[in-house]
């Protein structure tokens, strides 16, 4: 039995709530469970340095975790006066995985900022802030469609991503804190809505997994993405 109660096979319930900030032109609440993430996207109208006359456009993301967003306080990284490791790390994941899923020609010499701030932790937060990153991400190309800034969509499909992993030696879906904790092996998958794979992070946690307990958390996770996917469909 999941500390939750939930199958092996349960997602969280996902909420997707749009339009919460009133700036940018493309916003989201998404919570999963008890993890909560602020998603925005702002357009900028110039393309990074490195991209300057090539006629493409970038996606990138940030990512940040409040103090209080776990259960004691983090002290907030600019009082340091820089980024930790795994801060870099998650906004590298975020900003590749949103870029597989844009055509960046069609975007045209412009940058696209998706900005992700974990308001509540419990576990996936970099999952739920590329899913719903990319609902922020779809909002405010929508936007450039409207206004006849780019004559094409520069989404190709949807992304999302789930955490899979093997907990008390099951395969389970979407684990929060207490199995995160816990998990003898930890994994994130980032997939298109038509199923393809962009990411894929495995690790032993503490115990090694077979090829057989890959193939199990792969379908877990195409079963998870569908639903995560479903309810950006809904949202937007």
């Amino acid at each position: 039995m999941r500390p939750s109660g939930r199958n092996l096979s349960e997602m969280r319930p996902i909420s997707i709530e749009t339009g919460v900030m009133a700036h940018a032109e493309g916003s989201c609440l998404i919570k999963v469970g008890a993890t909560h993430v602020l998603c925005s996207a702002s357009i900028e109208e110039k393309a990074p340095p490195f991209l300057r006359g090539s006629g493409q456009g970038w996606v990138t993301a940030e990512y940040g975790m409040l103090p209080r967003a776990t259960n004691t306080r983090n002290r907030r990284e600019a009082a340091s006066g820089k980024q930790g490791g795994r801060t870099v790390e998650i906004q590298r994941l975020i900003g590749r995985s949103l870029r597989a899923g844009v055509d960046r020609r069609a975007l045209g010499e412009r940058q696209i900022v998706v900005d992700c701030d974990v308001i509540q932790a419990d576990g996936g937060t970099r999952c739920a802030s590329i899913t719903g990153g990319w609902v922020a991400l779809r909002l405010a190309a929508n936007k450039l469609l409207e206004a006849g800034l780019v004559t094409s969509d520069p989404l190709l499909d949807h992304v999302a991503a789930v955490s899979c992993g093997i907990y008390a030696g099951q395969p389970v879906v979407d684990l929060d804190y207490p199995e995160d904790s816990e998990a003898g092996t930890d994994g994130n998958f980032v997939m298109t809505g038509a199923g393809n794979l962009i990411e894929v992070q495995m690790s032993a946690e503490g115990a090694t997994f077979t090829r057989d307990q890959m193939g199990q958390l792969l379908d877990l996770a195409e079963a998870g993405i569908a639903e995560l996917v479903a309810a950006q469909k809904a949202a937007i």
